[in-house]
């Protein structure tokens, strides 16, 4: 009666292993899938988050991880928020009408055209925002004068 006393001991205890093993390696698991999923807005080209959070942003600001100075950013950040507080924070817009009315200063009919060419990518691009401005060019033809 001792030995089947034993032998049913036995198995439970290696149930109760392989149970625990597979609780630890659900546990690892889940806690591995927390910390990968756990940056809750990605970082734009600027370093801020895309959230609109002005914490955070603010806190980005602070840490130094934008590119811009600390005072800028953090003007942009109150900026920002006060618009969004006061419904009139636009994201994003129609940034393609935006650049054909800059092309509205040039008088000549020819250097308009050419700005507008510049504007729908009929040109070479050069540089990044970040980096300070991204340059455009274009190359234009022009027959020479009849002698």
């Amino acid at each position: 009666m001792f030995t089947s006393l034993k032998s049913r001991f036995l198995a439970p205890s290696r149930i109760n292993r392989l149970g625990k093993g597979v609780g630890y390696f659900g546990l690892t698991a889940l806690l591995a899938m927390t910390a990968a999923t756990a940056q809750v807005a990605p970082l734009d080209a600027t370093g801020l988050d895309a959230s609109g959070n002005a914490r955070s942003e603010m806190a980005a600001c602070n840490s130094g991880k934008t590119q811009q100075d600390r005072v800028a950013c953090v003007t942009e950040v109150r900026n920002a928020n006060a618009e969004k507080r006061a419904g009139t924070l636009r994201n994003g817009g129609d940034y393609s009408a935006n650049a054909m009315r800059r092309c509205e200063v040039f008088k000549d009919s020819e250097d308009a055209a050419a700005c507008r060419a510049r504007i729908e990518a009929q040109a070479q691009l050069d540089g990044s925002v970040a980096g300070g401005g991204v340059m455009r060019q274009s190359e234009i033809a022009v027959p020479a004068a009849p002698r």
